[in-house]
């Protein structure tokens, strides 16, 4: 009987935790692009619909996976006749391509952080692209108890190969930068 009971808690020690499946909390996440208009200055935005999960290995991050749903429709430059024609057959083309996705297809530990490739779809191309990401955070738990945690990414795509052509030169150089950064900031939670 005692090496039963003593098996029973080495199984228990050996074997590691499940990973455990977080959703983005879009309420206080933010999937932003930072490009630059005539060469100088820099135009933020921003995508308000989004979603998506990270299953987060805790024994192993490396173990953990991203997957992750962007409406293209939803971009947000602060300009109305920009977003417009971002919209536009000349960029994203929203009435035909209807949706975004990232997903993870390795993680792997970097510096201080993560660096989590992936395949990014958009405009009907598929890429893989790499995120380098600071976090997780340590765990917190908001007024109803669910635990969250935090992460940053930033990253930088070309948009030529996503097939986002259009452009004009101008006399300080081209009117929108070909190199587009990605800026996000993500906060998970679990529901009790």
């Amino acid at each position: 009987m005692k090496r039963f009971v003593l098996f029973a808690l080495a199984l228990a020690v050996a074997t590691p935790a499940a990973a455990a499946t977080w959703d983005i909390d879009p309420a206080h996440s933010m999937c932003g692009f930072v490009a630059k208009h005539l060469v100088f200055t820099k135009v933020h935005g921003r995508f308000t619909k989004w979603s998506g999960t990270v299953v987060l290995d805790d024994k192993d991050v490396t173990k953990s996976s991203v997957n992750v749903t962007i409406d293209p429709a939803s971009i947000d430059t602060g300009v109305e006749d920009r977003n417009t024609h971002l919209k536009s057959p000349d960029f994203l083309d929203v009435a035909k391509f209807k949706d975004m996705t990232f997903k993870s297809t390795k993680v792997e530990k970097g510096g201080d952080g993560l660096k989590v490739t992936g395949d990014l779809t958009m405009h009907g191309v598929t890429k893989p692209i790499v995120l380098d990401v600071t976090g997780p955070s340590a765990e917190f738990k908001d007024p109803g108890g669910n635990p969250h945690v935090a992460f940053s990414a930033t990253g930088k795509i070309h948009r030529q190969d996503f097939g986002l052509m259009w452009n004009k030169a101008v006399e300080a150089g081209p009117v929108v930068s070909d190199d587009i950064a990605i800026e996000i900031e993500i906060e998970l939670f679990h529901k009790k």
